[in-house]
């Protein structure tokens, strides 16, 4: 089963399925609440659940599902790469965490993995990735994490030393040290590291 709000998507992956040998999509659904509507009805073997849907987000799917269906098996197909995600569908019993980036092929080689009792997800994944997705801002103080947000909002040195009451010399020095700290070369390269961090919240308010 597959639950996934854009139909494009779910039409895309269900013909990777069908096309396998010994695997047949069930049903499809666009939302939370249709998704764990038509689970109970057909009670498939393995769910493909987008994180990000119209009502909700897959964690709810994946929670409602280990409540009613706990022989159900999930897999999470989404396209944020997230820390907050990946722990959060490992504690709701996601089998595996897929980005939408993946090769067809691999799609159907991890339906059949999970189908087979694998669980390709587990406590050293999160960790793994937490260890490769460090937050690179850590190190910054308030005044450079300011600056940074303020790159993000395309200003000028000039426009950010005017904005925080100080000389551009010193807004000069701050960007030289996040560029360091956060092991980038340009300042470019800031602007789109913000702007890669404001696109990639996966959780939002129903009808958002």
């Amino acid at each position: 089963m597959i639950v996934d709000d854009h139909e494009v998507v779910r039409r895309g992956i269900a013909e990777l399925v069908d096309r396998a040998e010994g695997m047949a999509v069930v049903a499809e659904a666009a939302s939370v609440a249709d998704g764990v509507r038509r689970a109970d009805l057909v009670r498939p073997q393995i769910v493909l659940v987008d994180l990000q849907l119209p009502d909700g987000t897959g964690i709810d799917v994946l929670r409602a599902l280990r409540e009613k269906l706990p022989e159900t098996r999930a897999i999470v197909l989404t396209s944020f790469d997230d820390d907050d995600a990946l722990a959060a569908a490992l504690d709701e019993g996601a089998a595996a965490y897929l980005l939408k980036s993946v090769r067809g092929a691999e799609i159907t080689e991890v339906i059949r993995a999970v189908a087979a009792g694998r669980t390709l997800l587990d406590r050293r994944t999160v960790t793994r990735h937490k260890a490769r997705h460090e937050d690179p801002t850590d190190g910054l103080t308030p005044s450079e994490l300011r600056v940074i947000e303020l790159i993000g909002e395309g200003m000028s040195n000039r426009e950010i030393a005017e904005r925080l009451g100080i000389v551009e010399k010193t807004v000069k020095n701050h960007i030289t040290s996040v560029l360091a700290k956060m092991g980038l070369q340009r300042r470019t390269q800031v602007a789109a590291w913000v702007a890669s961090r404001a696109r990639a919240g996966w959780r939002v308010e129903p009808g958002g």
